[in-house]
């Protein structure tokens, strides 16, 4: 059994996938290719935004939507210690300081009403609110709007994981002043390597972020306008995502099928991620909480034994690392986040997890 399974995927799209590589191979643009234009119109339209820019991760598409809105050293910058590191070190790098806020219990997402506390103690401190939609669940962005109305900062929808999910029938990647995607292959929309995308509507923001992409480019690659960085999506990988997006939404839908045997099957002693009416998860991972560290064990334990692979995000969250310990932050901080990284566990999510293999996983899980 595997915890994401892309071989089968590439089973399903083997002649398309093929197909689209070798065209690559025949005309020999590796760079900036057709494909990647006719991915980002692609994009544009799967997500309904104006402006699509494909970039070479999910990482450097945060970093030039900070870069394009000017954050300098010293600026601060609100985000959640419940994520990868990708997301608070992107901030570091340009010298600015990430600021943690603790997230809710029931979705794991950050919690606004936090995010307010520190607002309304220093409103002009925050430029920019980064949310991060954890799993595959989008923040509550009809309620960081209203907080962005009263206190005038900037929000970059972090959505690595989140591709193909909604919320009352607005996508994913459409909830930002800048929202940035990841198509590492385990993600929902995955490549066969690094990349990601960053999208807007904003026509200046978007100008900016295609001139970072290329060195800072300005009227051509050898006339530089600002600092930029090396951050093109290879064509190849472009070529993959093609038809990988064409069956994203059916994909979707049978994660959510997934998510939904889990939750019918899995006893309620596991507490689930709760998933607000109107939201469509991407389900980029789904997971439990146990009762407590030690329950967590034995069950890791017993799914490895039935040869089940199981994984914890994230063990540490960042407030914990070691490179953020000059922000003087402790456990005390984030409760909530202490809490749940010391019971979390997530379990094999993805759309071709067969039924008995979910029964099996969960007979496993209810005999604990």
């Amino acid at each position: 059994m595997d915890f994401i399974d892309l071989k089968t995927q590439y089973r399903e799209l083997k002649e398309q996938i093929d197909n689209g590589i070798h065209k690559v191979l025949d005309h020999g643009q590796y760079i900036m290719g057709p494909e990647i234009s006719e991915l980002e119109n692609n994009l544009s339209k799967f997500i309904n935004v104006k402006h699509s820019i494909s970039c070479s991760s999910g990482t450097d598409a945060l970093l030039m939507a900070l870069m394009a809105m000017d954050i300098k050293p010293g600026d601060y910058v609100l985000t959640t210690p419940f994520t990868y590191i990708a997301t608070a070190e992107v901030i570091s790098l340009l010298g600015a300081i990430p600021n943690f806020v603790d997230i809710d219990p029931k979705t794991f997402n950050i919690d606004l009403n936090k995010i307010e506390d520190k607002l309304k103690k220093n409103p002009s401190k925050y430029k920019i609110v980064m949310p991060v939609n954890i799993f595959g669940l989008l923040a509550d962005y009809e309620g960081l709007q209203e907080l962005k109305n009263r206190y005038n900062f900037n929000v970059i929808e972090d959505a690595a994981q989140s591709f193909g999910a909604s919320y009352n029938g607005q996508m994913s990647c459409s909830l930002g002043d800048i929202s940035c995607t990841s198509f590492f292959p385990a993600k929902p929309l995955g490549c066969y390597g690094d990349g990601g995308a960053i999208f807007t509507d904003n026509d200046k923001y978007a100008e900016i972020l295609r001139s970072i992409r290329i060195h800072g480019k300005g009227d051509d690659k050898y006339n530089n306008v600002r600092v930029g960085i090396n951050g093109r999506l290879d064509t190849i990988q472009a070529a993959i995502l093609i038809p990988k997006l064409a069956i994203l939404s059916n994909e979707i839908k049978s994660r959510n099928d997934v998510a939904h045997m889990y939750n019918t099957n899995i006893c309620d002693s596991f507490i689930k991620q709760y998933i607000p009416a109107g939201n469509l998860s991407a389900w980029a991972q789904y997971s439990i909480l146990s009762k407590s560290t030690e329950q967590r064990e034995l069950l890791m334990c017993k799914l490895k034994e039935s040869n089940v692979p199981c994984a914890i995000y994230y063990i540490t969250p960042l407030h914990r690392q070691e490179t953020f310990s000059y922000l003087n932050f402790n456990e005390k901080y984030f409760p909530i986040t202490e809490e749940i990284s010391s019971k979390i566990l997530s379990l094999p999510m993805h759309p071709y997890l067969e039924k008995d293999q979910i029964n099996k996983i969960c007979e496993i899980i209810n005999e604990i």
